[in-house]
């Protein structure tokens, strides 16, 4: 097997994962989601220092605890925490259609932040196909009489969180390492004083976690649903082409949508429709044009 064909499939997975990962958490729906979050902190970590030391990277992790990057890996590990939280209590609440639709916008709304942010340039075409996804958040607002704020939630955090990660000069796995080993005495502070119920009257609920067994493995696998997708990620984008990841990322919202539709029931009306209809024929022409676009890129010199 090819190095390219193991990068493939390694990313099948990571969407394949990703896509099903609502039906994970909806089996977590009587848990309260700050709970959810806390351990999928602490089990990814638990996790990461496994592979980390494995590797014999424990002392870059310590450096970059410890580096001059500290601040914006704490800021990238909060923007994150906020995407992961809003997109467990989506899930919970039964709006997986509203997350499917924020990993849709969110491809192009990180090329408006490359555009506003970084300076990168449109083609016509590609400009064209921003376009037609902001009309198709506005007509979706218009036609619901509210703005699709959980869509638009998930994926503003994830293109910020992406722009944070540009700047930082570490490899995926050691960032995600780091972010959640700043997050991990907070997620485990949270426990603590659940347990104890310290918590105010709103958020004063019994733990999951030991409450029965099938409850309390999930829980712990949270780490693995987390850290393993990311890892293979590192995997196959080594391997392929980043316009091949990124018209492979489509199968995680398109996964979640169908979770949604026909395994949760959820409610998807005409205005859903012709939304999603629109967003898809904008990801088609931005992604066709992209492609162009890399095929025709000169190779880049060795050395």
């Amino acid at each position: 097997m090819s190095e390219w064909t193991k990068g493939f499939w390694a990313m099948i997975a990571v969407c394949v994962t990703w896509g099903l990962s609502p039906i994970f958490y909806r089996a977590l729906a009587g848990v309260p989601t700050v709970e959810v979050l806390a351990h999928r902190t602490i089990w990814s970590l638990a996790l990461f220092l496994v592979v980390l030391g494995a590797q014999g990277r424990l002392g870059q992790l310590r450096a970059a605890l410890t580096g001059a990057v500290v601040r914006r890996i704490a800021l990238a590990a909060l923007t994150i925490s906020a995407n992961w939280g809003l997109f467990i209590w989506a899930v919970q609440a039964g709006h997986v259609v509203q997350s499917s639709l924020g990993y849709y916008i969110f491809p192009l709304a990180a090329v408006m932040t490359g555009v506003l942010v970084f300076g990168e340039s449109l083609t016509r075409v590609q400009a064209m196909a921003i376009l037609l996804a902001v009309l198709a958040v506005v007509l979706l607002t218009w036609g619901l009489g509210v703005a699709p704020w959980i869509s638009l939630g998930i994926a503003l955090t994830f293109v910020l969180y992406g722009a944070l990660k540009k700047s930082l000069p570490l490899g995926p796995v050691l960032s995600v390492a780091a972010e959640v080993a700043l997050l991990a005495p907070l997620a485990l502070g949270w426990l603590i004083a659940q347990a104890l119920g310290l918590m105010p009257a709103p958020l004063a609920q019994p733990l999951g976690f030991g409450a029965n067994l099938p409850v309390t493995l999930l829980l712990i696998a949270s780490g693995a649903i987390t850290a393993v997708p990311l890892i293979l990620f590192s995997y196959a984008a080594r391997r392929i082409e980043m316009a091949t990841v990124g018209l492979m990322f489509y199968l995680n919202p398109t996964l979640q949508f169908l979770c949604a539709v026909l395994l949760f029931g959820e409610t998807f009306t005409t205005w859903h429709m012709i939304a999603f209809a629109m967003i898809w024929a904008a990801l088609a022409v931005y992604s066709a044009s992209a492609l162009r676009q890399s095929r025709r890129a000169p190779p880049l010199a060795n050395g």
